[in-house]
């Protein structure tokens, strides 16, 4: 049988002189002794096996003397157990062969040809070469490997052979076409591995002669080599997020004999209680059946749970239709027979007492997953655990991470004081030294501050509330109306007046009082009548029904105007922020400052910006009026991307826009306890107190809000503040995005705080109409928005 054929070293004759020499050994020690002198005969009278063979035809005359002459290397008696064959160097040529081997290939399928796994034709040709070193020279070059058959059977299942060659009846000569070799030679072979072209300069194909045969002996080492690769899959589970994929599959259908088999994963979330699928990582679950979640007790059945959670066993099911049949309220053997699922084996994945998950193995075939064969996941069970913990864990980090990243997050201009601090502290407690982490501060630097706020943001949640109490209470009345009719009870009578009252008082105002006393009459009257009424009959539950369809399950109450407000603002603060971090990567290119924002009814954010937050001597204040430039820039934008959005809303909000300038800097300081930023000083407080109440503030003598729709109101208290913003306006108003409407306005005193002013502008919104811009003033835009 000839499966290979690569260019090698070595010439190959087929010889059997080296067993002959064995046979005739033996004779001189016993003349007498019948099968060394059946053998020898044979020798001599045909010569051809001694010298060598090497064609086809050679094989076929001379194949019954090559039976009877191996015939005590292939004893007939093992021939079905042993996996064993006469071969040339790597089974280039095969011509005997157990009768176990030959059913193992015969099974494999008619085209199939063994190839060794991970060895191509150049790493065979050194092979050849190592043998040539070793053999003859005697120069102790070792470049063995285990050597690996992969075999597939009728049942499609992949099995592994591993190879052990027996080269006892091997002699290597040198040829005229031989080439010397010499230390200095296998020096600069030893430290060339991979160069084949110097491996077939030293030794040229064919160069040298190979006498003789090897035995190759074969063992099925399938469920050792499954184990190996599912240790080498389980890597990829924990660190490229990949789940229980098809290969760890079929490294289980290899294990189980079971071409069928499927694996599914369960995580198990200890604070819930509950089984969800795994993160990341796109693994089925047989358990979930296509849910994200479920509670574990109602995911399985008494039995198994108590199996997997309290015993820490695992859970085997052989014929799901007959658990079936037998206890048909089981929830777990409907869930698996549902899914085509006839036998499974759950695996409790236990670490220190505690359930990490479920491991699934599932087959759509009766008995193919049992008690029996379930022992061999002991052999897995190990590694598949550590693999778990090590995927927890590292989940565990990713989470820390986000919530750092997305609560309490240390901007990464500044980051580098913090990383100093933290090797400070650490180096202090390694060597033993009384320490603690020290509190982070930055001088001297220059603040800037911003907001987006929405305009009537309590008038219109108010407004909200208003309609979703009236829509609730018309509702009630109209079922109240209809039960009215079946029942004409005074009771139904008095509860319609004094719903009509209610309405009235909604349609005014919303008072204080006025929401309270509506929920209290629909929680204390309304919803225990209704749940009386709809357990008399069919047709008041079928009322109560319509009631329960508008309002919401966890609150009891319409959710609808309410809802439209949140989600407006919702989806300002959403668009506002992205806006405004997209633009912040930007300027930090410029010069690195901090920048933290935050999402209320409206999106408000703070710059600093100064030497002690970049930490290089590069700061000058020209960075600082370039930042305060680009901050009145990124407003405009803002107020333009926000009425590009407006009609989109369901409540059309408006917005009002408002910097403060701080003439002067101030120190930052991180606050430990509270996990953020403050500045620092009784005199620099005074900063935070304009912050929080300037907005609201009214225009000297006036009624009026200094932030109104359309403008942006620039708020100061030094004149070299004002002149350099109307320096800023004046460009902005060169390039069209502010109005030529500029106003200089004091402020109403606030508390604490006199003296301050402000510049107001309009905005203008530009749209492209026939490929130009055209812009528009705040009024122009809501008489387009509303026409």
């Amino acid at each position: 049988m000839k499966t290979k054929k690569e260019e090698f070293p070595l010439d190959i004759k087929i010889s059997f002189n080296k067993l002959f020499e064995h046979y005739r050994s033996i004779l001189k020690d016993n003349a007498n002794h019948v099968r060394a002198r059946e053998i020898v005969a044979i020798a001599e009278q045909y010569p051809k096996l001694s010298s060598g063979l090497k064609t086809p035809n050679d094989f076929k005359v001379h194949q019954p003397q090559i039976d009877i002459i191996l015939e005590d290397i292939f004893a007939p008696a093992l021939a079905l157990n042993e996996i064993k064959v006469a071969t040339s160097p790597f089974q280039v040529l095969i011509f005997k062969s157990s009768q176990r081997f030959k059913n193992i290939i015969e099974d494999a399928g008619e085209d199939f040809v063994p190839s060794l796994v991970n060895f191509d034709s150049d790493h065979l040709y050194i092979m050849g070469c190592s043998m040539i070193l070793n053999m003859f020279y005697g120069y102790k070059v070792d470049f063995r490997r285990p050597f690996y058959y992969k075999i597939p059977n009728s049942a499609g299942m992949m099995r592994s052979y591993r190879v052990v060659f027996n080269g006892d009846f091997i002699e290597i000569n040198k040829t005229s076409r031989s080439r010397e070799i010499t230390q200095e030679d296998v020096d600069e072979l030893v430290e060339n591995f991979d160069n084949i072209d110097l491996w077939k300069e030293k030794f040229p194909p064919n160069s040298w002669e190979f006498k003789g045969f090897i035995i190759s002996n074969m063992f099925d080492v399938t469920t050792d080599v499954a184990i190996s690769d599912f240790k080498a899959h389980l890597l990829r589970f924990e660190n490229e997020g990949e789940g229980f994929s098809d290969e760890i599959a079929q490294i289980f259908r290899t294990i189980f004999a079971c071409p069928d088999l499927r694996v599914g994963m369960s995580d198990f979330n200890e604070e819930e209680g509950t089984f969800e699928k795994l993160i990341y990582k796109e693994s089925n679950s047989f358990i979930l059946n296509g849910e994200n979640s479920e509670d574990c007790t109602t995911a399985l059945c008494d039995v198994s749970y108590y199996t997997l959670f309290k015993k820490h066993e695992l859970y085997c099911i052989t014929n799901t239709e007959k658990y079936h049949k037998l206890y048909p309220s089981n929830v777990l053997y409907k869930k698996l027979l549902d899914q085509g699922i006839k036998s499974a084996i759950l695996i409790s994945i236990v670490h220190e007492g505690k359930v990490l998950g479920v491991a699934e193995l599932v087959s759509s075939t009766v008995n193919a997953l049992n008690t029996i064969n379930a022992h061999k996941l002991k052999d897995v069970m190990p590694f598949l655990i550590n693999a778990v913990v090590r995927s927890k864990e590292q989940l565990e980090n990713e989470l820390e991470l986000i919530i750092q990243d997305e609560c309490t997050a240390i901007h990464p201009s500044v980051h580098w004081k913090f990383k100093n601090e933290a090797k400070r502290y650490l180096a202090a407690k390694t060597s033993n030294s009384p320490t603690y982490f020290r509190e982070i501060v930055f001088d001297d630097v220059h603040p800037l501050y911003g907001q987006m706020d929405v305009k009537g943001s309590s008038e219109a949640r108010n407004q909200a509330t208003q309609k979703d109490l009236q829509l609730q209470l018309k509702h009630i009345q109209k079922i109240i109306s209809k039960i009215y009719k079946l029942e004409a009870l005074p009771i139904y009578e008095h509860m319609d007046f004094r719903i009509n009252d209610y309405l009235k008082d909604l349609k005014k105002e919303l008072q204080v009082d006025s929401e309270r006393q509506v929920l209290n009459f629909i929680r204390t009257e309304v919803i225990p009548l209704f749940s009386h009424l709809s357990k008399k009959n069919d047709t008041l539950k079928t009322f109560v029904d319509e009631y329960y369809e508008l309002i919401e399950k966890g609150t009891g109450l319409v959710y609808k105007h309410r809802k439209d407000y949140d989600d407006s603002v919702m989806q300002i603060n959403k668009r506002m922020a992205s806006l405004l971090d997209k633009k912040q990567l930007e300027a930090q290119q410029m010069y690195p400052h901090y920048f933290e924002r935050f999402k209320t009814d409206g999106v408000e954010h703070n710059l600093y910006i100064g030497e002690s937050i970049t930490k290089h001597k590069s700061f000058n204040k020209v960075y600082l009026y370039n930042l305060r430039l680009w901050q009145l820039q990124v407003m405009c934008e803002m107020e333009n991307n926000y009425y590009a959005l407006k009609e989109e809303l369901p409540v059309p909000l408006d917005v009002a826009s408002m910097i403060l300038a701080f003439n002067g800097s101030l120190a930052l300081r991180f606050r430990m306890d509270e996990k953020r930023f403050d500045v620092d000083g009784t005199y620099n407080a005074r900063y935070e107190v304009v912050k929080k109440r300037v907005d609201k503030a009214y225009i000297k003598g006036t009624d009026e809000r200094i932030t109104q729709a359309g403008k942006i109101a620039i708020i100061y208290s030094q004149k070299a503040d004002e002149r350099e913003y109307l320096k800023y306006i004046s460009f902005l108003q060169h390039k069209k995005v502010l109005n030529k409407d500029v106003e200089i306005v004091e402020l109403e005193d606030l508390q604490g705080v006199t003296g301050l002013k402000a510049i107001r502008v309009s905005v203008l919104y530009s749209k492209k109409k026939d490929n130009q811009k055209e812009y528009y003033t705040y009024d122009d835009l809501m008489t387009q928005i509303n026409s």
